[in-house]
C-alpha cells in the first residue's frame, strides 16, 4: 500500500445487531491483522465491548495471548484488572507527547491496545503519528546523526523525588535490580542512601519485521528535557541541575542534542499528528512500531484502559544501523 493510500486510525464500524467484538475479530482476525500491518492502528468502533474483562477477551482475540506486565516502568499508572492498566496518571492540563511504547528497552510490546470507558468531556483524544512518516519527514543529516551515534536515555531516581527504582523495577531487592539491568543492557549506578542512575543506549531507527519498513522508533524527543512545558523545565532544573534530571536524552556517546535537532524532531511529530474524539466503547489498536501516540489535555472525567501484548523480539529480525 502507497503511504497516501494509509489511513490512521483505520475504522473497523460494528454492524448494526451484528456480532459483539470478539466474534467479529474470530471471523476476521488475518483481515484486521493485515489491516494493522498496512495502516499502523484500527478503531473497533459500535461494538458492545463489556467493560474491563470484554476489553481483555478483545486483547487475548486479537493477539492469541493474555497482555504483557507493564516491566521498567516510565511513567506512573494503576492496575486496573490483571495487566490492564489506566493510561499514565497524569494530570488532565498536562499534554503527553508522542512516543512509541517501552522503546528505551531491549524489547517492547507490538501492539496497545486502549479502551474507552467513559470518554472525556472535551479533548483527551490519544493523538497518533505514522512512525514511516516520521522517519521520513526528519532531515536525512539527522537521521544519519542518529544512526552514526544512536540514542541515550539517562535515568536518575531520587530518594523523595519522582519515581522510584522500586516502582519501576517492581522490586525492592537491589540484587534483583541489579541483575535485571545486566540482562536488558542497562548501565546503574546506585547514588546517595538510595537514590540510582541508569543509562541505556539504543538505535533511533528500526525496521519493522513484517513490513521491512524503517520506523522512527525511540524516545530521544519525549524524554528530552526542552520536550516538557517552560515552568516545568525551569523548576526540574532549578532543584535537581540538569545532571539530576529524572530523564533526559543524549546521542549515544553521550553528547547533547543540539537544541535546534530537538526543534525540528518535534515539528516532524506534530507535522504527522492525527487525532479523533474518544467515544464510550471504542477500542482502538495501534501497531507500536508503526505508530506513536500521546495525549492530549482534557476536562472532565476520562477512563481509558490500556493493554500491551505481544513482546518483540528486534534481534532476529532488525540489522544493526539501519537509520
Amino acid at each position: 500500500m502507497t503511504d497516501q493510500g494509509r489511513v490512521l486510525p483505520y475504522p473497523v464500524q460494528a454492524e448494526p445487531g451484528g456480532a459483539d467484538a470478539t466474534d467479529h475479530i474470530a471471523a476476521h482476525r488475518p483481515r484486521l491483522r493485515a489491516l494493522l500491518s498496512e495502516h499502523g492502528a484500527i478503531l473497533l468502533r459500535g461494538f458492545p465491548i463489556g467493560g474491563v474483562e470484554g476489553f481483555e477477551a478483545v486483547v487475548r482475540a486479537l493477539s492469541g495471548e493474555p497482555p504483557l506486565k507493564y516491566a521498567e516502568r516510565s511513567s506512573p499508572r494503576s492496575t486496573i484488572k490483571g495487566h490492564v492498566y489506566t493510561s499514565t496518571d497524569y494530570p488532565p492540563d498536562e499534554e503527553i507527547f508522542l512516543h512509541n511504547e517501552s522503546s528505551y528497552q531491549v524489547t517492547w510490546p507490538r501492539f496497545l491496545y486502549f479502551y474507552c470507558d467513559r470518554p472525556p468531556e472535551t479533548q483527551g483524544a490519544t493523538p497518533l503519528a505514522d512512525s514511516r512518516r516520521v522517519h521520513a519527514s526528519i532531515d536525512p543529516a539527522v537521521r544519519e546523526e542518529f544512526a552514526r551515534r544512536g540514542w541515550m536515555l539517562v535515568r536518575n531516581f531520587h530518594e523523595r523525588f519522582g519515581v522510584t527504582w522500586r516502582d519501576t523495577f517492581n522490586t525492592g531487592d537491589r540484587a534483583e535490580v541489579e541483575e535485571y539491568c545486566r540482562r536488558r543492557g542497562l548501565e546503574f549506578e546506585w547514588r546517595g542512601t538510595d537514590g540510582l542512575r541508569t543509562r541505556a543506549v539504543r538505535k533511533a531507527a528500526h525496521v519493522h519485521p513484517e513490513t521491512g519498513e524503517t520506523v522512527w522508533f525511540n524516545h530521544a524527543t519525549f524524554f528530552h528535557y526542552t520536550t516538557l512545558p517552560k515552568d516545568v523545565q525551569e523548576g526540574l532544573l532549578a532543584i535537581l541541575g540538569e545532571d539530576g534530571l529524572p530523564t533526559n536524552t543524549y546521542y549515544g556517546d553521550g553528547g547533547r542534542i543540539p537544541d535546534d535537532v530537538m526543534d525540528h524532531l518535534r515539528e516532524c511529530y506534530r507535522d504527522n499528528l492525527v487525532r479523533e474524539d474518544w467515544r464510550q466503547d471504542d477500542v482502538l489498536v495501534i501497531d507500536n512500531m508503526l505508530t506513536s501516540h500521546g495525549r492530549e489535555p482534557f476536562t472532565g472525567p476520562r477512563s481509558i484502559a490500556v493493554a500491551m501484548a505481544e513482546s518483540s523480539d528486534p534481534a532476529s529480525s532488525d540489522p544493526v544501523g539501519r537509520a
